[in-house]
């Protein structure tokens, strides 16, 4: 602000002007305030593989699997907490045997069978994670193991003690044997393979344990639904059943059946009275077996019909994409087994727990 003095007539009046752009009358302006600097937006943290998992699944019961291990560099995977894990990769290794997933580090050192981890168990994991060791051994271990793996194969089933009459009589388990079967094969420490894990372990990728076993029935009959099955459940043990499509496709009765092919349409004689699939042309098996895959909705393994194949049944099999097939032969699996011609150990009427482990241990 500046002020001048103008002279009128001799007398001296002094006016005042404010300067600057400033009116009269006002008072001086203040300062602009300087605006304040705003916050530098913080990077979100990225989420983690795991935490990716679970976001796009949204889902209480996803539960991401990690894996760890000596050479093993895998990307954790979903599995689902109302079922059994499926699909848990058998990673590979120069010179080395795969020995298993388990829940801790000194589970996998210690090759403890009993806490070993695979598609016969239950998914269960703390806040939707989990994580699995892996183990390793040597082939020349593998081999001095030397794990023979009984396939158990059933039939039908009866509450009757005395059995049943006509010519099936044998292949009717009386329920009661069964139940204590299975109850041993619960509480001994049996491992159950999973079908994959049998296929690399005949490929010798694999170790299984020495007490293992696999446990099927052939033809989904009735009886298995209403005997058998409640008692697999009561056990929680993996089992299979081999269905005849063309009869039936009844959903699994229980999260521990896997259902697989018993062939769509073969489970009857051909012109020689052997069976059709020793019988058919290979283009002809494999459209049945494509036929029965479809329907299941999976191609693993198949049970041949009566026991019968020959080398056109092996090439009808590959062909529709199955990789195994069970014979009725009598036998164990073991490392280098031909996965075209599985053998059993038959499960007959009268065949108490001692026979059972007379067989198994």
């Amino acid at each position: 602000m500046s002020a001048a003095v103008v002279v009128l007539g001799g007398a001296a009046v002094a006016v005042f002007v404010w300067l600057n752009g400033a009116s009269a009358g006002q008072g001086p302006q203040a300062a602009p305030s300087p605006s304040p600097s705003a916050s530098p937006t913080p990077t979100p943290t990225p989420l983690t593989p795991v935490e990716q998992l679970l976001e796009g699944a949204d889902d209480p019961l996803a539960c991401a699997v990690s894996f760890v291990g000596d050479g093993i560099a895998l990307e954790p995977m979903l599995q689902w907490q109302n079922g059994l894990y499926a699909g848990l990769p058998i990673p590979a290794q120069d010179g080395l045997v795969f020995a298993g997933w388990y829940p801790s580090s000194a589970d996998a050192a210690a090759f403890t069978s009993t806490a070993r981890i695979n598609g016969a168990d239950p998914v269960s994991c703390t806040d939707q994670q989990i994580e699995l060791h892996g183990a390793w051994k040597t082939p020349e271990e593998n081999v001095a193991e030397n794990t023979q793996v009984p396939i158990l194969m059933y039939h039908q089933f009866t509450t009757n003690p005395e059995g049943e009459s006509g010519w099936l009589r044998g292949n009717y388990a009386y329920i009661g044997d069964f139940d204590a079967q299975m109850n041993h094969i619960a509480t001994t420490g049996f491992y159950l393979p999973t079908w994959d894990e049998l296929s690399a372990f005949i490929d010798g990728r694999l170790y299984l344990p020495a007490r293992s076993v696999i446990i099927t029935d052939d033809d989904a009959d009735q009886s298995w639904f209403d005997l058998a099955a409640p008692v697999v459940e009561k056990y929680q043990l993996l089992t299979t059943s081999f269905m005849i499509t063309a009869y039936r496709t009844d959903p699994p009765p229980s999260i521990y059946v896997l259902r697989r092919s018993h062939t769509h349409d073969m489970h009857q004689a051909g012109a020689n009275g052997q069976g059709r699939i020793v019988n058919w042309t290979v283009d002809e098996i494999a459209a049945d077996l494509n036929m029965s895959g479809d329907l299941l909705g999976v191609r693993e393994v198949i049970a041949y019909p009566f026991g019968h194949y020959n080398d056109t049944a092996k090439q009808g099999v590959l062909q529709a994409g199955y990789e195994m097939a069970r014979t009725i032969e009598p036998g164990y699996v073991g490392i280098g087994t031909d996965k075209l011609a599985l053998p059993v150990v038959r499960i007959d009427y009268g065949m108490g727990l001692d026979a059972l482990v007379t067989r198994i241990g």
